[in-house]
Order: C-alpha cells, then structure tokens, then sequence
C-alpha cells in the first residue's frame, strides 16, 4: 500500500523541526529568510517572536484564517488515517506515537492560526505560488522549502519542479530542501535533473544529512549555493 494525496494537503510543521531539517544555525536565524509552501507551519510566528524576520508564501495564503481553520480541520483526520495505516515508514523515536504526533502538528498549526492574521497585515505572509515568486532578483539570503519540492513528485510535474528551482535561484542567495523522498519514502527520480539544471545556472549544489529522520531514511537535504566564479566567467564569456 502506499501514501496517496490528491492534492498537497496543509500540515505544519514546528519551529524546532525546521532548525533541525535544515541546519539552521544563530547566524541562519539572523539572515533574511523566504519560506516556500511554508502552509500552516509556526516557524514564521515563531520567529516573530524570537525577534526573528521572515517572509512565507504560500497559495494557502489567499484564505482567511476562518477558511484555513476550515482546511486544517478536514485534513487532519486524512493525514492521520494515512500516516496511521503506514507506521512502518516512519521513526517513532522523537515523535514516540501517533497520538503524539497529532498533537505535535495540531500545536503549530494552532500558533499559525494564531498568528495569521498579524502577519498577513505586516507582508510575512505572502500569497504566492511556485513556480513564480513576487520577490525581486536575490532579495533573500536563504530559502527554505519543507515537504514540497519532491515530495510531491507523484503531484508535480519535472517542469514544474525545474521552473521552480530556477526560480527561487533568482529569488535567494541560498536555497535548502528538504525531503529529497517523496511522501511514501521513495527518493524523488527529479534530484539528478534538478542539481544538472541549477548547476547549469551557476550553482553548487550538495546532499547533506541533517539531525532530523521522521520519515525513515528521510535525514538529507539538498543545498544550493552560488558559485560565483561560475557566475563570473559566464558574464565574462558574454562580454
């Protein structure tokens, strides 16, 4: 049996999840940070309030909090029922039960709610979609990307992944992904397509394991950086 959505569903995840899928240090906190397909997580409220800034975008984001509420509500029990049909794909070490995750995932959600309405007024919610970003050219110094980008390989199209990529490289200075599995665990048959198509563009990409395993053998992220050397020579071979 596998994990099956239809669509991407709204599942937040928390603010100690975040820093520990994508490494993120003091000196990552202080930086200028995008968050794409970020949903119902509490890592921007969060971070708001840790005096913190961050920007996240999401389609989601054209809701109001009500509707949201709404959306939440009636994903949940589909979330749960999946996940709770297929335990042995995850790691029931840090998150010891289902119970436990239920509640883990209700109490970000619940601080998004929360926080909805105020960030939306102050631009940290931004209603966007990928594969287009209403952001100027390196306007960030790093983007995160939570349980989208490949994860959803059976929903998303290779174009739609490789548009994407090129597009938050326009956007960030430094981008980092994760999952490199798709919702049942398989690892996604876009990443070699993905790390050719953005090293053409000028930028390094690598795998690096993080101190995070929900998803069973799911503790790699991919990091982009600019390589501006690369960079160099391409405009000095276009002079």
């Amino acid at each position: 049996m596998t994990i099956r959505y239809e669509n991407v569903v709204p599942w937040g995840r928390s603010f100690d999840e975040y820093k520990r899928m994508f490494c993120l240090t003091e000196d990552d906190l202080h930086k200028s940070i995008l968050g794409c397909g970020d949903g119902p997580a509490n890592f921007n409220s969060t971070m708001h309030k840790n005096g913190f800034k961050a920007v996240s975008c999401d389609p989601i984001y054209r809701f109001t909090r009500d509707q949201l509420q709404r959306k939440i509500d009636e994903t949940f029990d589909v979330v749960m029922e999946q996940t709770g049909s297929h335990l042995d794909k995850f790691r029931w070490d840090t998150i010891r039960s289902l119970e436990e995750l239920g509640a883990t995932r209700m109490k970000a959600m619940s601080d998004f709610l929360a926080d909805y309405d105020d960030g939306k007024e102050n631009g940290r919610y931004v209603y966007a979609e990928l594969p287009r970003l209403p952001f100027d050219d390196r306007s960030f110094d790093l983007i995160l990307s939570a349980h989208l980008m490949f994860f959803y390989s059976d929903n998303l199209t290779l174009d739609f992944h490789l548009t994407s990529f090129k597009e938050m490289c326009r956007v960030g200075k430094e981008i980092r992904i994760f999952p490199l599995l798709t919702v049942n665990g398989d690892r996604s048959e876009y990443i070699t397509s993905v790390t050719d198509c953005v090293r053409d563009l000028g930028w390094n990409a690598e795998e690096k394991k993080v101190d995070y395993e929900f998803q069973i053998n799911g503790n790699t992220m991919l990091v982009l950086t600019r390589d501006e050397r690369s960079l160099k020579d391409r405009r000095d071979a276009n002079k």
